[in-house]
């Protein structure tokens, strides 16, 4: 018997060292990483909250709960600083929901007739909606169908975000009980299934609107290979989306690109705006090694001139993610109010920084300099920034799906 009890202690012990060994070694290496990391004059970066797989998409409720997508395993995590200290311990993170199909995009809307609450969450077959209850951060029932995706794809993740409607003809026209002018209309990324191809359905490569019942869906912007993370321009409203060029054109091409997305006008024949893929690429210009064959489609065209050129080019196989307009309520410095800041997830010995955007003299966006660089060290990959999200705090937070980590951007003054 106390042979038994001093291996059962032993066991202990051990486990108890190695899950000592462990926690010192995920904070050390965030520890390192937040280390190598550069910002300018009056910036710091610390780890807000690690151990997660693959966080993606970063969304706040009402309250400031902070929710995350881990999209690779399924599961939409409820992250809650209550101790107010700015680091993230293990007992302050939940599983809010899991089991879901790739999630990715999330957001809130209050439906101004029932004064309800729900959480939507965008998965890589559809948009589901759920119930939520802003005091506890919990969901309750089963969940709404919002809109149905075609599934999967080489571009697999679908980003939403609720936004004013652009439009300023009804889509449908005719005796109809779906009206397409709602003021609020929910916006859906949806990437192209290949890396150049043409796609079968006006659903994919595209960015989609709805209104939040999913009454209807239509097409608002077409020819976007993969604009993973939109937002919204707080002084014009207008959508700006990251696209992430094609591959096999070399190092150089094509360029990753920032686009503003318009609303379809009566020059549009076909109902929405062409960004060019996959037919062409950056300002305009013909795409030559895409020979597309014979295809079924009459709303494409080939023409690049007919096509929205890019409002800035970014560098070739940077992967451009997520996007954020520095605002005065941020109290970042005042010369900065209205930049843009772009994360660059990165792609071989390219991107892997945060990099910034302000007008010139022109009103023309120019990149000024990097927020944060030096997740690419000596050939080494420290971490891959995904979403760009300022907190109820003022802070910015940033999502590393390779480190598994969240940081917290202040600027300090």
């Amino acid at each position: 018997m106390k042979i038994y009890n001093r291996k059962v202690i032993i066991i202990v012990v051990l486990v108890i060292i190695l899950a000592i060994v462990v926690f010192v070694f995920e904070k050390t290496r965030n520890g390192q990483i937040t280390q190598n990391l550069l910002l300018p004059e009056g910036f710091k970066i610390e780890t807000f909250a690690d151990k997660l797989n693959g966080p993606r998409v970063i969304e706040f409720d009402a309250t400031g709960r902070m929710l995350v997508s881990e999209t690779k395993v399924g599961d939409i995590l409820v992250i809650e600083d209550k101790s107010k200290d700015g680091i993230i311990q293990d007992n302050e993170k939940s599983v809010l929901l899991n089991g879901l199909k790739s999630p990715h995009g999330s957001a809130f809307y209050t439906d101004t007739k029932t004064s309800k609450t729900y959480l939507y969450i965008a998965e890589t077959n559809k948009v589901d909606r759920y119930l939520y209850d802003i005091n506890t951060g919990k969901v309750s029932g089963n969940p709404e169908n919002i809109v149905n995706l075609p599934e999967g794809g080489d571009n697999y993740v679908r980003t939403i975000a609720f936004g004013p409607n652009f439009r300023k003809k009804p889509i449908l026209t005719g005796r109809t009980s779906i009206d397409t002018l709602v003021p609020i209309k929910l916006y859906i990324s949806v990437g192209s299934s290949c890396n150049v191809c043409v796609e079968d359905s006006w659903k994919r490569a595209s960015i989609l609107e709805s209104d939040p019942d999913g009454g209807y869906l239509a097409e608002f912007a077409g020819g976007l290979r993969d604009s993973e993370f939109f937002t919204f321009n707080p002084i014009t409203k207008e959508i700006w989306a990251t696209e992430i060029g094609r591959s096999g054109l070399g190092e150089n091409l094509p360029p990753d690109e920032i686009d503003i997305i318009k609303a379809p006008d009566d020059n549009d024949k076909f109902g929405a705006k062409r960004y060019g893929w996959p037919f062409c690429y950056g300002n305009k210009i013909k795409d030559l090694a895409f020979n597309p064959g014979s295809y079924s489609r009459t709303d494409l065209f080939e023409d690049c001139s007919k096509t929205v050129a890019p409002t800035i080019e970014i560098p070739a196989h940077s992967v451009p993610m997520g996007l954020a307009f520095i605002s005065s309520a941020s109290g970042w410095p005042a010369q900065w109010q209205g930049n843009l800041i772009v994360a660059y997830h990165g792609s071989g010995t390219t991107g892997y920084k945060i990099a910034r955007f302000s007008k010139d003299e022109n009103g023309k966006y120019i990149n000024t300099g990097d927020l944060v660089s030096g997740w690419l060290k000596n050939g080494k990959i420290l971490g891959q920034p995904v979403d760009l999200k300022f907190g109820p705090d003022k802070a910015l937070y940033v999502s590393d799906d390779y480190s598994g980590a969240i940081y917290r951007v202040t600027f300090t003054k």
